[in-house]
């Protein structure tokens, strides 16, 4: 319990939301409220030549979105905030997935035009699978959208969970006025491009300022609304929130910097602790004196210039120290670190020590796999970290063969980072990258082109899925072997994979050989589908 005053200054959350809802403009607004950047970067608007912090690859920098999770460290009123802005895009859901394993809530933002969008389901989705805090931000109020009891009813309805506005817009695009704070009973005017919220206190809503300020039918409508609020929600409950039962939802531009601070006052507040977090043998808690931790995220070449590669380690509990040795419980060896990193997307600081929430860069000469778990000697792993079966398949064609070894090591580290699967067949030669996108495919070939000096093409497959198999037999896993070799290949671990042609094949496949087992992630447990 040494470490109570510590993990109780923690917060660590990712923001999530489909591609343009606004989801790396308000990390921005974040880091410039948290003091760790001095001008906000703007991902989309050519005019603006900085770019946003957390897309620091040059293909991010030329796409206008972001391809993979940055990790960004702040403090803000004394509260040190880990926040991880990740890939809105479906086809980088996978690094996406792994990135809510180490987080403890989440800010979940809708574009109010768009309302509820596609990947705003699927990421919601496991959300709900771990019982993970969201907090809602309805962003571009600014702009001509959906009404906003509308959007409660659509929020409800389409993510499956209750909502609570914690904020209520008056109006709304053109005729947008402010935000009137249901949490604190403060009203914030809205001024495109103001450099801060402006906050008027209002004793109550009968207070006649409110009438002076944004007009007598505005403040009616705002009296009609909140009270309407109030009658049908309940009051806002902080352990129901804290369970992942309800999402309280706020109101704002990010663009213009509108409700933004309110969002993060409110957040650092309400927000989790470090939680708990389950191993193969016990659930650890942030409070033992143990340090453990876990590598959620691996990235090669974070700096070009060095040819780097980090491991991303999410400390779990117990104290992380530099140059101290800690247990690599795959590898059964001990390993230290003499310049452990804190990260500002690309920018590095060396920190001496770190707790249960803190996100932690670590130099990998390739020790690092995602889901390798480090400890002070328990042998311990911790769960809930899978590989998914990918959806689109291509094989490799290698246009250049005299840069074999790079592509090789290129494929090998861009792997490792999980942004696709790598399987090999036919004795090594042939290897088949799996995804769950198309536009990984083009950030692959990019990055082995643009890092590692590797020209590839890719042929696509027929595959519609990859299983993971096992059998207690082995003599039936020999013959299943020796007669769908075809269909076989190894993942980048030496696992067996069986590559169905489609749903129907894999169908009669699994019917046709019931002691062959299935599976459909990397963890096999429960995962049969």
């Amino acid at each position: 319990m040494k470490y109570a005053e510590e993990i109780s200054k923690r917060r660590t959350f990712a923001i999530i939301s489909h591609p343009d809802a606004g989801k790396t403009t308000l990390t921005e607004k974040f880091l410039l409220f948290g003091g760790a950047i001095q001008v906000a970067g703007a991902v989309k608007s050519n005019k603006i030549k900085k770019h946003a912090t957390s897309d620091f690859m040059e293909i991010e920098k030329q796409r206008g979105i972001s391809v993979a999770t940055s990790v960004m460290c702040f403090e803000y009123n004394g509260i040190n905030v880990n926040l991880l802005d990740t890939p809105g895009h479906k086809d980088f859901a996978e690094d996406t997935y792994r990135t809510l394993t180490a987080v403890d809530s989440v800010i979940l933002v809708v574009d109010c035009v768009k309302g509820v969008e596609e990947q705003t389901e699927r990421l919601m989705e496991v959300c709900r699978m771990r019982n993970t805090p969201v907090i809602i931000f309805i962003n571009k109020m600014d702009r001509d959208g959906k009404n906003a009891f509308d959007l409660l009813d659509e929020l409800e309805a389409k993510l499956k969970i209750k909502v609570r506005p914690l904020s209520w817009p008056i109006n709304i695009g053109s005729t947008f006025k402010g935000v009137y704070n249901l949490y604190d009973k403060t009203l914030q005017l809205f001024q495109a491009k103001q450099k801060d919220d402006e906050k008027i206190t209002i004793e109550n809503l009968a207070d006649k300022n409110l009438d002076k300020e944004v007009g007598e039918t505005d403040a009616n409508q705002l009296r009609s609304d909140v009270e309407l609020i109030e009658g049908v929600y309940h009051n806002f409950d902080v352990q129901e929130y804290l369970g992942g039962h309800i999402a309280p939802v706020f109101f704002g531009s990010a663009m213009n910097n509108f409700g933004v601070r309110e969002l993060l006052e409110t957040f650092i507040q309400i927000a989790p602790k470090p939680l708990a977090r389950p191993t193969d043998k016990r659930e650890v808690s942030p409070d033992e004196d143990k340090f453990t931790g876990f590598i959620f995220k691996i990235h090669a070449n974070l700096d070009p210039r060095h040819r780097d590669r980090i491991a991303f380690l999410r400390v779990c509990s117990g104290k992380f120290e530099r140059n101290k040795f800690f247990h690599h419980v795959r590898l059964d060896k001990d390993v230290r670190f003499s310049s452990p990193f804190s990260f500002m997307a690309r920018s590095k600081n060396v920190l001496d020590d770190a707790f249960p929430g803190d996100v932690v860069g670590l130099f990998d000469t390739g020790n690092f796999k995602i889901g390798d778990t480090l400890t002070e000697g328990e042998n311990v792993l911790f769960t809930g970290i899978p590989s998914f079966s990918p959806e689109i398949f291509k094989e490799v064609v290698n246009k250049d063969p005299l840069k074999t070894k790079q592509l090789e090591k290129g494929l090998q580290q861009l792997t490792d980072e999980g942004v696709a699967q790598l399987f090999t067949q036919n004795m090594g030669h042939k290897k088949i990258i799996g995804t769950v996108g198309e536009l990984q495919f083009e950030v692959i070939q990019y990055r082995l082109l643009h890092e590692y000096g590797a020209t590839v093409s890719f042929v696509t497959l027929p595959y519609y899925k990859a299983c993971w198999i096992t059998c207690d037999d082995a003599q039936k896993l020999e013959d299943f072997c020796k007669f769908k070799n075809q269909f076989l290949a190894n993942d980048k671990d030496g696992r067996l994979v069986y590559l169905a042609q489609s749903s129907w094949y894999l169908d009669t496949e699994r019917k046709n050989n019931p002691d062959i087992h299935f599976h459909f992630t990397s963890e096999f447990m429960n995962d049969e589908g």
